[in-house]
């Protein structure tokens, strides 16, 4: 396992704390829900996913502003 995927799962975890915590997840379905969560959060850190949707949100965010 490398740093990145350490990380990753150091913030998947801190995610699904929190989330039992605030009772979104239990203890019961932690398995289902922290697999999905690892791997939106390894995706994203490593650049495999999300990068070209956030560009998109940045150029729509920043169209909204400029017509305010």
């Amino acid at each position: 396992m490398d740093s990145l995927e350490k990380q990753a799962l150091q913030v998947a975890k801190e995610i699904v704390v929190k989330f039992i915590e605030v009772g979104r997840i239990s203890p019961a379905n932690f398995a289902e829900h922290f697999s999905e969560i690892y791997g939106e959060v390894l995706g994203t850190v490593s650049g495999r996913r999300g990068a070209a949707d956030g560009a998109a949100e940045t150029e729509d965010k920043s169209e909204g502003r400029k017509g305010v």
